[in-house]
Order: C-alpha cells, then sequence, then structure tokens
C-alpha cells in the first residue's frame, strides 16, 4: 500500500508563487508514476502534471504550461509542483496521485490510472 502526503497549499495574491510537496511511502518508489491533480469547487478533477518513474519526461497541462514546474527528488520519495504567475482559476484542491506501474506519456493524465491518492491540500488565490 503506498501513502501519499500532499503539503504546501494556501492562501496567495494573483501572481504570487507557491510550492506544494508530495510524500510518497512504498518500495521501489523511484518507478512510481506521480502526478498532480486539481479539483475546482463545482468541477470535475483534472489533471495538472506529471511524470512516470526515473528519466520520464513530464507531461503538463496546457492551463499550466510555462508557469508550473512539476520535479522529483528521489532520494527523499518527494515530488513537488511549484507554481508560479498564479491565478484566481488556479484556486483549487490540489490533489497528488500515485501508481506503481510505469505509465506511457498519453495515460499520465487519466485520472484512472492511479490507485494511490493523498487527502489534498488547498490553493486559494485571490484577485
Amino acid at each position: 500500500q503506498v501513502q501519499v502526503v500532499e503539503s504546501g497549499g494556501g492562501v496567495v495574491q494573483a501572481g504570487d508563487s507557491l510550492r506544494l510537496s508530495c510524500v510518497a511511502s512504498g518500495p521501489s518508489y523511484s518507478r512510481y508514476t506521480m502526478a498532480w491533480f486539481r479539483q475546482a469547487p463545482g468541477k470535475e478533477r483534472d489533471f495538472v502534471a506529471g511524470s512516470r518513474g526515473r528519466f520520464g519526461s513530464t507531461v503538463y497541462a496546457e492551463s499550466v504550461k510555462g508557469r508550473f514546474t512539476f520535479s522529483r527528488d528521489d532520494a527523499k520519495n518527494t515530488v513537488f509542483l511549484q507554481m508560479s504567475s498564479l491565478k484566481p482559476e488556479d484556486t483549487a484542491i490540489y490533489y497528488c496521485a500515485a501508481t506503481g506501474r510505469n505509465l506511457i506519456s498519453s495515460t499520465i493524465p487519466l485520472m484512472g490510472e492511479y490507485d494511490n491518492w493523498g487527502q489534498g491540500t488547498q490553493v486559494t488565490v485571490s484577485s
């Protein structure tokens, strides 16, 4: 059983930056595909960014390209989401997701591919 725990959410103003962290526990972490999703009030959960195991390429949603950066620290079993130039429409609960499978790039954005989810961390961007 893999456990994932997010942290780093908060309330910021438009244009500010924020970094989210997600720690995953479990064997062979470096092979996990990890991703961030978000869910705004009244909307479905959407993919934000993710990458498969070590040396895997990173996939981003179009809405965050150039503003958000996904990174991994495999030594610490941790992934990060560095968010810059935040907009009010980035307001959402951000969820970290993990799977022990090395997904191909086209399936990284698919929610159904992940079987381990964190509890979420709230990000609020005021205008």
